[in-house]
């Protein structure tokens, strides 16, 4: 019997890298144990389960335990843990969120301003609840989850698109029949801003912009470029950055539908005309939406700058990608790149290293395309498809030059 102790140094550059993805999975304490002398050992360090938020929980009746045999009785299927309801029967005030809800998704700044909403109801006490309001269809389910004690959904043909006058005049409705104790609205390019701003003024309020901070009854504000604060009192209607607070994951929430009456608005002074097609290669990757970036997997290039533009995505690239002179420095992703915040992602032959994870690390949604299954970038991803890189990428080109074909033939 070989008793030869053999180490693996991958899994040691992974123990000593704790922003690598697999570390805090590597790094679990051992349940058990068999000893030198041969007997079973429980580790008691070990004992509980990682809950919803990331905290470690002790498991006194063992009521994980159970769940994961149930799992496994049940062909792999995880077990979801039903977190606490929190109700309020009758509220006393409430807060209104404004979400932007780009793609017709909850965004991990809407998130972020529900979670200062619950801070602001949690210092100012009573019976307070959210009342999240949201413009246009959507296809979210999650508002529950995310801490809408209150759903005020806004909906029909008037409120898509660019509406700031109907939005504004339905917003003054929930002014004059909620009368919320505060507004918040995300400072986002996205809508937040300017419908924040335009109903500050139609209040007659002095709206806090770029609220990054609320501490008791002030708020502190990012100010000349990010460089400098300016702490204020707390404002009735804020305009509040990313990261403002976060976001609500351990309770979840009635989403009970409001709704408000509306009086006509008359005919819109401002018309719609739709969005003008930009050159997905002029715009900048740290304002990109939606990114194609390529790795040392890819070998046609050609086919892969035809597939960008089909898709109508912006270019990136790995850091081998761009040493090997196949792409431009200035379209390398990661840490020692660009900071991405795109709401889609596609990793084409990208491994993962942990300065490309990082760079990605505000991505909504990250799709890898890749040969290897264990690669990081497949841990990291959403939606991962195993495969030739190459032909995967024409057959995206392929559906998307099919796709537009069918919407040039329908609008004619």
């Amino acid at each position: 019997m070989e008793t030869t102790v053999r180490r693996d140094p991958r899994l040691e550059w992974i123990a000593r890298n704790r922003l690598h993805p697999q570390h805090a999975e590597l790094m679990q304490p051992v349940q058990e144990s068999r000893g030198p002398s041969g007997l079973l050992r429980k580790n008691p360090h070990a004992v509980g389960f990682t809950g919803p938020n990331g905290l470690k929980r002790i498991d006194r009746e063992n009521v994980n335990a159970f769940s994961q045999l149930s799992g496994r009785r049940s062909a792999g299927t995880p077990h979801v843990a039903e977190l606490p309801l929190h109700r309020v029967a009758q509220p006393d005030y409430c807060v209104a969120a404004v979400l932007d809800m780009t793609g017709g998704r909850l965004t991990s700044h809407d998130r972020d301003v529900l979670g200062q909403a619950h801070q602001l109801v949690r210092d100012a006490g009573g019976a307070g609840v959210v009342v999240a309001v949201v413009f246009g269809e959507h296809r979210e389910e999650n508002f529950a989850t995310a801490g809408a004690d209150r759903l005020l959904h806004f909906s029909g043909e008037r409120y898509e698109g660019y509406s700031p006058e109907q939005r504004i005049h339905a917003l003054m409705a929930a002014e004059n029949e909620l009368a919320p104790r505060f507004w918040l609205f995300p400072d986002s390019v996205a809508g937040g801003f300017e419908l924040g701003c335009r109903f500050a003024a139609r209040c007659g309020e002095r709206p806090a912009t770029q609220v990054w901070r609320i501490e008791g009854d002030s708020c502190i504000s990012r100010a000349a470029g990010g460089s400098a604060d300016i702490t204020r009192p707390v404002a009735r209607v804020m305009l509040l950055t990313a990261e403002c607070a976060d976001p609500v994951d351990e309770t979840r929430h009635e989403a009970l539908p409001v709704s408000v009456g509306l009086r006509s608005i008359g005919a819109a002074r401002i018309t719609d005309c739709g969005l003008m097609p930009v050159d997905p290669a002029a715009v900048p990757l740290g304002e990109a939406e939606f990114i194609l970036s390529a790795g040392n997997g890819v070998s046609d290039w050609a086919q892969f700058h035809a597939t960008a533009e089909s898709l109508g995505a912006t270019e990136g690239a790995s850091r081998v990608a761009v040493d090997n002179g196949h792409m431009p420095r200035f379209r390398q992703v990661g840490a020692t790149g660009t900071w991405v915040t795109a709401r889609v992602y596609l990793a084409v032959g990208i491994s993962g290293a942990v300065q490309h994870l990082q760079g990605i690390a505000q991505c909504d949604r990250v799709i890898a395309i890749n040969t290897d299954p264990g690669c990081d970038m497949v841990s990291r991803a959403s939606l991962s498809v195993i495969g030739d890189s190459d032909a995967i990428l024409a057959e995206l080109a392929r559906l998307a030059r099919a796709w537009r074909n069918k919407e040039l033939n329908h609008a004619a």
